[in-house]
């Protein structure tokens, strides 16, 4: 009898948990579908009654962005052209010209030319801003309207007027596929040292560093310098598959955990590894995201490669797109991941973002958690991969944030390029400290980099009604600027070397950056100088 109203007990508990779910369920089906149609006779009242004509895709645009946009960066809504730009960068080919562009209200400026296509061909250069195409000027269009301009079906031609250092050129540009490789260069550093590097996980990463390997090993590679720096990631699963070129079949890469049962998984090793042995060096800075911290996680965790740099990023959410009406697509954050040992790297709380200040506090703040390497190291979470071996660089302070942030090291590499017709030798350039001054002077005519500072007191002023201030607001304007340059000279060793990128790529292409890389940067220096010292590098991997 007992066991009888036990029984009954249970089922009365479970009828009226699933009753009580049912009516949570319902209740937020209803919220849901309230809203909806609160805004869809919201937006026909508009579209009817609203004194001026109002664009109804643009309207629905800024909405649903504004919707999106206390959540997390990542999560994004893309119309028609923005999911053809996505599966670009997924697939990494197109047909276009060979460009890289700054949308503009002049026009399409070109950013960065590529070797051997169509824009290299017929002689365009980067600062060029294409101003007309077929007969239609581009000044003031919006920036949907100018992505399509350029890209087109292979072999078809475009008209174009470019605007060069003030004279108009016209070229006529055919269209063609072309391929964005994820590893832009590979080579030899010394004869036992190769050097691979990955700009991002599009899907053609793998294949690509597969091949790169193998013809490196090809020429003697006994030790591999992968290089992740500023990497901001891209497929789960091109990241599973580069790991596991280095780590045995089997073994797990990462885990998602997700609201949805079905999204939450293991992601295990597929395959055989192409080198088990094999030293290997990782480089990863604050700019190596997602897919990058997987890889450098992952290798990091089974203790299968030394991670050296700077702390990566700190990215440890997974996106997934859907489908939606018209062509259209939501990119949302569907899980968090986590290393082998169990580290999640996410670096941001979206979720506690505070709502008056829109400050996002860190998940650091509130401490970090100890974990254990195959080796038996401690590793961290809190935020992103702390390298094994950390290289040191001066502090950023806010305003070389911003300044990195701007156009204004591009806009200088520019003039810089039209000064000076001709450079050192790519493998002996040297941006010098005569060079950090020009450009430091060169920042008093750049309009693009400008301080907080200097933003509210030009507002003060022009919200002034007494003008007669100028020789005053002249002298403080001097001072805010000089602020501010002594506040990015501090940075000069992290400036430096973005401005040598810059201005080396107008002269020889991003081949020629790598080229000098190879040579000059300090970051492979230190890790060929490891990988000679393999007792050094085998006791950074014990721990001991």
């Amino acid at each position: 009898m007992k066991k009888f109203k036990t029984k009954k007990t249970l089922f009365v508990i479970l009828l009226v948990g699933t009753i009580f779910l049912s009516f949570s369920f319902q209740s937020k089906f209803f919220e849901v579908a309230k809203q909806i149609e609160i805004y869809n006779t919201l937006f026909k009242e508009l579209n009817m009654y609203y004194v001026d004509e109002i664009n109804p895709a643009e309207l629905t645009t800024k909405a649903i962005k504004n919707t999106l946009k206390d959540l997390d960066p990542y999560t994004n809504f893309y119309n028609e052209q923005d999911v053809e730009n996505a599966k670009i960068r997924r697939e990494g080919e197109y047909a276009g010209i060979g460009v890289g562009v700054y949308y503009t209200k002049n026009g399409i400026e070109i950013s960065e030319v590529y070797r051997g296509f169509s824009a290299d061909k017929v002689g365009l250069k980067a600062g060029d801003i294409i101003v007309s195409a077929e007969g239609q000027s581009l000044k003031n269009m919006e920036r949907d309207q100018l992505s399509m301009f350029l890209k087109g079906t292979p072999g078809t031609k475009i008209a174009v007027e470019i605007e060069r250092q003030g004279k108009i050129l016209k070229k006529e540009i055919a269209r063609e596929n072309v391929e964005i490789n994820p590893v832009p260069f590979y080579e030899m550093i010394d004869e036992e040292t190769g050097y691979i590097t990955l700009t991002q996980f599009n899907e053609k990463a793998s294949s690509e560093v597969k091949k790169a390997f193998r013809e490196l090993k090809k020429k003697g590679m006994t030790k591999l310098v992968f290089d992740l720096r500023s990497n901001p990631g891209g497929s789960l699963q091109e990241a599973i598959n580069i790991s596991n070129f280095f780590i045995p079949k089997g073994k797990v890469i990462v885990t998602t955990k997700a609201k949805i049962k079905k999204w939450s998984n293991t992601y295990k090793t597929a395959n055989e590894p192409l080198d088990l042995e094999i030293p290997v060096v990782v480089l990863v800075n604050g700019r190596s995201a997602s897919a990058s911290e997987i890889v450098s996680g992952s290798l990091q965790d089974y203790d299968r490669a030394v991670i050296m740099g700077q702390r990566s990023f700190g990215k440890g959410l997974v996106q997934r797109y859907r489908t939606l009406t018209y062509g259209t697509q939501l990119k949302l954050t569907i899980s968090k991941y986590y290393t082998p040992s169990g580290r999640c790297i996410q670096e941001l709380d979206y979720t506690n973002r505070d709502d008056k200040t829109g400050v996002i506090p860190k998940f650091s703040d509130k401490g970090v958690n100890a974990f254990k390497t195959e080796n038996g190291r401690t590793v961290f979470d809190g935020g992103g991969v702390l390298p094994d071996v950390e290289i040191k660089t001066s502090e950023k302070t806010e305003a070389t944030d911003n300044l990195l942030k701007s156009k204004a090291i591009f806009n200088f590499a520019i003039d810089y390029f039209y000064k000076n017709l001709e450079i050192d030798k790519v493998e002996d350039y040297q941006f010098s400290n005569a060079d950090f001054k020009s450009f430091t002077n060169y920042l008093k005519i750049d309009t693009t980099f400008v301080t907080k500072q200097e933003r509210l007191f030009d507002a003060a002023f022009l919200s002034a009604e007494n003008k007669d201030i100028s020789k005053e607001y002249q002298k403080i304007k001097e001072k805010l600027f000089e602020a501010k340059i002594s506040e990015v000279s501090k940075n000069q060793d992290i400036i430096s070397v973005f401005l040598e990128d810059e201005i080396l790529e107008k002269y020889y292409y991003k081949e020629g950056v790598y080229q000098h890389h190879l040579k000059n940067d300090l970051i492979i220096k230190e890790a060929v100088k490891l990988l000679e010292n393999q007792d050094k590098y085998k006791q950074v991997l014990s721990g001991k």
